[in-house]
């Protein structure tokens, strides 16, 4: 299935990834993970199953969050403009300058959707790379993997770090704050079990990061969680740059 993100950043076409063929033991996987968000146990769903190659897991819920942050920021388009969003940042405090190494080598300050439309493209990119991303099951992955993942998912906890900081209105009115929550708590929980992002880097959400994991109870029936209601930005006494 396609989902296009719109004229607005450039006619663009992101396609989820289908990035390990369609087997027995890719629906085992997937099988797995399913059943265990369908339980609502997400510190469980993010484990390592029993007899799953580290890499392989790493590698699946890699690409499972690149659909789901390019889905989400997809509602958004309307909300996120150039005019609204000149700059990518989380809040006042944290600002983002875009830099991929390749075409643009020295960081740059940019709005919000050129930000995300820049880092979708270079993150497909990465995925459709058979060197770093075989698609074959069992083929070996390259020595530096999870330094890509890395960078991957640091830039990934960036847009929703925007989506919570300059756009959590628009999610409420859309609806849709069941499922950026339930989404973003599944994203801290698998970084944090496999230390994929840098405490330092999860600052500008950290108070609510403190709210989604302190208590997987605090979660209401329909879906929702307290923090619609109490999120705010955390508080910093100086403002903080990052770059690429």
């Amino acid at each position: 299935m396609n989902f296009l993100f719109g004229n607005r950043l450039g006619s663009k076409t992101f396609k989820p990834r289908k990035h390990i063929p369609d087997d027995d033991r890719q629906h085992e996987i997937l099988q797995d993970a399913v059943a265990t968000l369908d339980s609502g146990d997400l510190r469980l769903a993010v484990r390592l199953p029993e007899g799953e190659d580290l890499h392989e897991w790493i590698a699946f819920n890699t690409v499972d969050f690149f659909n789901q942050i390019n889905m989400l920021y997809g509602t958004l388009l309307e909300f996120c403009t150039e005019e609204s969003c000149p700059v990518m940042s989380a809040g006042p405090k944290y600002e983002y300058h875009w830099a991929d190494g390749q075409l643009v080598k020295k960081p740059v300050k940019c709005s919000a959707p050129h930000y995300v439309n820049c880092l979708m493209v270079w993150i497909q990119r990465q995925l459709e790379n058979e060197a770093i991303f075989p698609s074959k099951i069992g083929a070996p992955f390259p020595r530096d993997f999870i330094s890509v993942v890395k960078v991957i998912l640091k830039r990934l906890f960036r847009v929703y770090a925007h989506v919570y900081h300059a756009h959590f209105a628009d999610v409420r009115e859309l609806q849709e704050e069941a499922h950026l929550n339930t989404s973003f708590k599944h994203f801290i929980f698998f970084v944090l079990e496999f230390d994929l992002v840098q405490k330092r880097e999860l600052v500008p959400l950290q108070q609510l990061i403190d709210i989604l994991t302190a208590s997987e109870q605090s979660t209401t029936s329909d879906g929702r969680s307290p923090v619609s209601d109490r999120h705010q930005p955390p508080q910093e006494n100086k403002s903080s740059v990052e770059f690429a």
